[in-house]
């Protein structure tokens, strides 16, 4: 097989609302925003992640920017192929003679219908993918985090990502209830937007706020390590004269909380369905989280005095997801769960 190898690739891919992550043999060879530029009169492809990123919200008529995915689904199939095979690029830099056929794991929402299944499937067999397996993003995070997801005990994942939020009890390989709501790190962005609008009078675009966001997001409106406050410049809506606002934590957890107390009452919800056996280990083991929103400053502590149960929150919450994917890539022939 050896002759081969460079015939055939594995590939596992965290396809995100906000960033991909693709995995080849056990590393990160990708991590890229989810958003590509076009040419408006060509279609063609203009630049791909971090590049695109940057001209987010500043292109003029010949260039649009766009984030082929929105909720955690392929909102724009031809983009999100697109954005599969550059980023597939991006790892065969050398110039190869032959295109390797390849294994791809992609992972996705646990609350995917059949049709949006299927247009993850066919965009990645659309970008070279021989046989492409599916993984469910809970799933795969609880792969990631370390869990013996096959064991007959359950454990509760719950991953924010950019998109959706998933929430689910897994045992012995499968899930046994999951919650799949599309309230996530994106929703908290745009309150932000929101609120600066209404509250400070300045308008600011989907960059700054998730600026703000990472600076000073938070979920608890006490906290014993607070960030310094962070100055946002901008237009006053009135006069469109320039003006500086500073914000402080205390504010984004007031403008966050009416998504954050949505995500706790799907949790909720998602317990009150897990069979009483379960619901035991869960109690007993703690409840882990994953994902970008994982790092929202406060939030487990938050969750934990509400909910009553522990939160864990993952080691490197941002790829638990790609990691489990990766571990899923190398053990598809031993999981039953990987969906063809």
């Amino acid at each position: 097989m050896g002759l081969f190898s460079f015939l055939s690739q594995e590939l596992a891919m965290d396809l995100g609302t906000a960033n991909t992550i693709i995995i080849q043999n056990d590393k990160i060879v990708v991590d890229e925003p989810s958003i590509v530029a076009l040419n408006r009169r060509t279609e063609k492809l203009e630049a791909i992640g971090e590049k695109a990123r940057q001209m987010h919200g500043k292109t003029h008529d010949n260039i649009y920017t766009i984030r082929p995915l929105r909720d955690g689904v392929i909102a724009d199939f031809n983009a999100a192929e697109q954005m599969i095979r550059g980023m597939i690029k991006m790892i065969n830099k050398k110039g190869q003679l032959f295109t390797p056929s390849l294994t791809m794991v992609i992972c996705i929402p646990s609350g995917s219908t059949e049709v949006e299944i299927r247009a993850v499937r066919d965009s990645g067999e659309h970008a070279g993918g021989r046989e492409v397996y599916m993984i469910y993003e809970p799933m795969a995070a609880a792969l990631g985090i370390g869990l013996d997801v096959e064991a007959p005990e359950g454990n509760m994942v719950v991953d924010i990502g950019g998109g959706t939020t998933e929430i689910a009890v897994i045992s012995l390989g499968g899930i046994v209830t999951n919650k799949s709501i599309r309230i996530a790190g994106d929703d908290l962005t745009s309150d932000i937007m929101e609120y600066m609008r209404r509250q400070h009078n300045i308008k600011i675009g989907e960059r700054t706020a998730e600026e703000i966001k990472i600076r000073v997001g938070s979920a608890l409106p006490e906290l014993i390590d607070p960030p310094a406050d962070y100055i946002v410049q901008g237009p006053n809506q009135m006069t469109a004269l320039p003006i500086e606002v500073p914000v402080s934590y205390q504010e984004i957890s007031h403008c966050l909380e009416k998504s954050i107390s949505k995500m706790e009452t799907a949790i909720l919800n998602a317990l009150e369905q897990t069979p009483p056996e379960l619901y035991a280990d869960i109690v007993n083991n703690g409840i882990y989280l994953a994902g970008g929103g994982a790092l929202l400053r406060g939030l487990d502590k938050r969750l934990t005095d509400k909910i009553n149960i522990p939160f864990h929150i993952a080691e490197d919450p941002l790829h638990a997801v790609a990691r489990g994917t990766g571990i899923a890539l190398k053990n598809r022939h031993k999981f039953s769960f990987l969906m063809r």
